[in-house]
């Protein structure tokens, strides 16, 4: 990553400055790090840093509204096939493997959203908010096998709230602790949850 300003365009240097206070808030916390830590982390000035984000909550609004877009529009793309050809094995697979990786692949993301949620609550609002498009497309889907007849009556938010519960808190547990409460591989995992998922909403034979 270039460090002098005369090498970085704005763009790049709006994603560098994001991508040091994504490292940073997640290993210090959103108070604990300042906008000079931000500015030396990228090799700017405190000024330069304030060309591009107002104050720390800009710039904080800024990576989680980036991320919840790209989880967003990966997550669609992945499950939409399943969606179309109605196999609710696939797309509740799909999904809880799609949430493991967001934990396993970018780890400091995670610690960020959980450090800065204990800091700040208005600030785990904003993310909560940023995610909610997310949940309503889960709970449409719910929605649309149920009136369909592929799933028993339920509550579809209360529903998408406990299959994304189960893989939450599996990936949270692996993420914080050493846990190795649940045995077997990630596949393995995701599938064991799907399957007590399915078993609960299917309708009775």
């Amino acid at each position: 990553m270039p460090t002098l300003n005369q090498r970085m365009t704005s763009e790049e240097r709006r994603a560098a400055i994001m991508g040091a206070g994504e490292r940073l808030f997640a290993e210090r916390g959103f108070r604990g790090t300042t906008t000079r830590a931000l500015a030396d982390a990228v090799g700017v000035s405190e000024p330069v840093l304030y060309e591009h984000f107002n104050s720390k909550r800009d710039l904080y609004a800024a990576i989680v509204g980036a991320k919840s877009r790209e989880g967003l529009t990966i997550g669609t793309a992945l499950l939409e096939p399943y969606a179309k050809a109605r196999d609710d094995r696939g797309f509740f697979t799909c999904l809880g493997e799609f949430i493991l990786d967001q934990y396993t692949g970018d780890p400091a993301y995670i610690r960020l959203l959980l450090f800065v949620a204990l800091e700040d609550p208005d600030l785990a609002a904003l993310f909560h908010e940023h995610q909610r498009e997310g949940r309503e497309c889960l709970s449409h889907y719910i929605r649309q096998r149920m009136e369909e007849g592929a799933f028993r009556p339920v509550d579809p938010p209360l529903a998408a709230r406990a299959f994304m519960g189960m893989i939450f808190h599996h990936a949270q547990a692996c993420l914080l602790f050493p846990d190795d409460f649940v045995k077997g591989s990630r596949k393995e995992v995701v599938a064991g949850m799907v399957d007590i998922f399915l078993r609960g909403i299917l309708p009775a034979r």
